[in-house]
This record gives C-alpha cells, sequence and structure tokens, in this order.
C-alpha cells in the first residue's frame, strides 16, 4: 500500500493542474463580469467553480479506491471467496470493488478528496495572483 502514495500523489497533482486552469478561466471570468453584473451572478460563477473542483476530487478518490481495492482483492488463480477461476469471477470482483469505493466515498471517504480539493484551490488563487 506503501508504494500506491507516490502514485496517489503524482495522480493528485495531474489531475489538480488540469482541473485548476479550468477552474481559474472561470474564476477569472467571474472576476471580469464582477465589473459588469451584481455580486449575486460572480457569486454563482464561483460557487459553481468550486463545485466541479470538489466533484473532481471525489471522483479521483473514488478511482484511486476502486484502484487500491482491485490490487487487495486480486487473487493469484485459486478459488476464493469471490470465485476467480469462472469466467464471471473478475468481472463481479472489479464490480464489487467499485461499488464498495462507491460506498466509502459516500460514507466521507478517507480524506483524499478534501486535500486535493484543498491544493486545487491553493494553485487556483497563487493562478490568479498570477494573472492579475
Amino acid at each position: 500500500m506503501l508504494q500506491l502514495a507516490p502514485l496517489a500523489a503524482s495522480a493528485a497533482m495531474g489531475v489538480g493542474k488540469a482541473i485548476v486552469g479550468q477552474v481559474a478561466d472561470v474564476v477569472a471570468k467571474a472576476k471580469a463580469a464582477e465589473v459588469k453584473t451584481p455580486d449575486a451572478k460572480s457569486l454563482d460563477v464561483r460557487s459553481a467553480a468550486e463545485a466541479r473542483a470538489r466533484k473532481a476530487s471525489t471522483e479521483f478518490e473514488k478511482m484511486f479506491l476502486e484502484q487500491s481495492l482491485d490490487r487487495l482483492t486480486a487473487s493469484d488463480g485459486t478459488d476464493g471467496p469471490l470465485g476467480e477461476n469462472g469466467t464471471g469471477g473478475g468481472v463481479y470482483r472489479s464490480m464489487l470493488t467499485k461499488e464498495y469505493a462507491g460506498q466509502i466515498v459516500k460514507s466521507g471517504g478517507v480524506g483524499i478528496s478534501d486535500q486535493i480539493y484543498r491544493e486545487m484551490m491553493k494553485m487556483q488563487e497563487a493562478g490568479n495572483a498570477a494573472r492579475i
């Protein structure tokens, strides 16, 4: 499991950098629109950008947990509790790990999405400060 930590960190940074550009563009448009429109509309744009960042970080955590759980439930081809020897054993195992990951995220997750969200917001603020 320790080998997954650097992979998760680098993947999170890649996802964060990709999303920060999009979020920063939306926020920059919102700041430009603040001069022309009332504050309520710019707040809606900002909250929409934050919601997209939150969704992306949650989806990343779910994907990360799916991959981790898939590694944990992998077998060496012997009969196990999930019946890996049959044709459908691998399919059943992948669906099961996907559902486990979804339920873990729904119940609060393991904290990866919160950390990624905070880092994306920091990167967004730094990008906006550099543009101004």
